[in-house]
């Protein structure tokens, strides 16, 4: 894989309360106000970033169409990771003719993690759903998966190869939990599907102080089981707001990432999310190799 010509965040977040509910954020904490394009432009412009992936906040046609806009204004945004309703298929694929039109959109994501239903991803709609998704050269992130959803995203990376499945912020690791064992054996048999993808991202998590001591570990381990070519960073702001902002994330992330050979870092840093958001007119990776049946000469490999 070549380097990227570009660096970029893989995962960022705009809101505006005024399109949305966005139920899930705190009322009354640091999260509770609208942040905008320009703000997050003065992150990234801080930080050294080219662009981003805008993913969405809600599960919502309202905030997907809010982001589309927000891609049309702003020429550093490279993509928008929208949202349909996958458990429902005739209206998933009303919806996905209806952006069709729209080359910004590069990925769909439900917010699992929030969803009273843990066999969402084994649902059969879902999965039909997930079927025609990929049909239209669109990735597919999965947030917070651990610990209901990482086996099922691995399941879903199985059953439809020619989707492009992208497990979120390493799947939330459960660090100084019991359970963080199991997370790395799933996180093991999720990379060993070649069709997904990882995110070193939103690695602020309860109970652990967001710092070096704690993300090293973890982009270890991500870096043995998936590769380079495999990983994309993300600073999964606004998220880092309440922890230091955009700047604290980045000092500590790139420091991992900075360790790398140039190719490494420049997959890393933009050629992987290039790659994964492709424009949806392009026929994905996944599913060239799995209709040849042969891989794809420029198929991700692990160049460590």
């Amino acid at each position: 894989m070549s380097g990227a010509s570009r660096t970029i965040d893989a995962h960022v977040h705009l809101w505006e309360r005024a399109v949305g509910r966005y139920e899930w954020i705190p009322r009354g904490g640091p999260l509770d106000r609208d942040f905008s394009a320009g703000e997050a432009r003065l992150e990234l412009d801080a930080a050294g970033i080219d662009a981003a992936i805008l993913v969405q906040a809600e599960d919502s046609l309202a905030d997907t169409w809010f982001l589309l806009g927000m891609a049309h204004e702003h020429d550093w945004v490279a993509g928008v990771v929208g949202w349909i309703p996958l458990d429902h298929p005739q209206a998933a694929r009303a919806a996905l003719d209806a952006l069709m039109g729209e080359t910004a959109l590069r990925g769909i994501r439900h917010l699992v993690h929030d969803d009273p239903r843990d066999d969402f991803l084994d649902l059969p709609e879902v999965r039909a759903s997930l079927r025609e998704v990929a049909s239209r050269g669109l990735a597919f992130d999965v947030p917070d998966a651990w610990p209901r959803h990482l086996g099922a995203a691995a399941g879903v990376a199985r059953a439809v190869p020619e989707l492009t499945v992208v497990i979120d912020h390493l799947a939330k690791p459960p660090v100084g939990r019991p359970d963080f064992d199991a997370w790395r054996r799933a996180l093991e048999q999720a990379a060993a599907v070649p069709n997904t993808i990882a995110k070193f991202s939103g690695l602020h998590l309860p109970g652990a102080p967001f710092g070096r001591e704690t993300v090293r570990p973890l982009w270890e381990i991500a870096l043995d089981v998936f590769g380079p070519d495999r990983l994309m960073y993300g600073g999964d702001w606004p998220m880092s707001v309440p922890d230091g902002g955009y700047q604290a994330t980045w000092d500590v992330m790139s420091e991992c990432i900075s360790e790398l050979g140039e190719l490494e870092r420049a997959a890393v840093l933009g050629g992987t999310a290039e790659w994964v958001y492709r424009s949806p007119i392009v026929r994905p990776l996944w599913a060239q190799s799995h209709e040849s049946d042969s891989i794809a000469t420029d198929y991700p490999r692990n160049i460590r």
